[in-house]
């Protein structure tokens, strides 16, 4: 068998690549590393603030214990080169996606709107 051919024939993605424009980046590298995760939400959420009125987080992955929301988001296609909840964020409406110590935690907000 070709190596082109292993390529063809192996699992491929189920979910489309959602891409992130449309989404503000923000990168977060505080000169204190934070303590855990806790600490790192509500570092997020301030950050939001700054950018949407009103919001709510969609998504979120903590390195630390490798932990991400929704959970097993990931897990369900693992052929995939997308993060279960950056595709689960962009596709449920994120605008905001803030990163706190390059990945450490990743946290995708919506605006709200009434």
């Amino acid at each position: 068998m070709k190596k082109e051919d292993k390529a063809v024939s192996g699992p491929v993605c189920s979910r489309p690549d959602p891409g992130l424009s449309g989404v503000t980046l923000v990168e977060l590298n505080p000169e204190v590393p934070l303590k855990g995760y806790l600490e790192a939400m509500e570092l997020a959420k301030e950050e939001a603030l700054r950018h949407i009125d009103d919001f709510m987080l969609m998504s979120w992955y903590d390195r630390d214990r490798d932990f991400e929301s929704p959970q097993h988001a990931t897990e369900s296609d693992e052929t995939c080169a997308v993060p279960g909840y950056v595709e689960y964020g962009t596709s449920h409406g994120a605008t905001l996606k803030i990163d706190i110590e390059d990945g450490r935690f990743v946290f995708f907000f919506t605006p709200v709107e009434w």
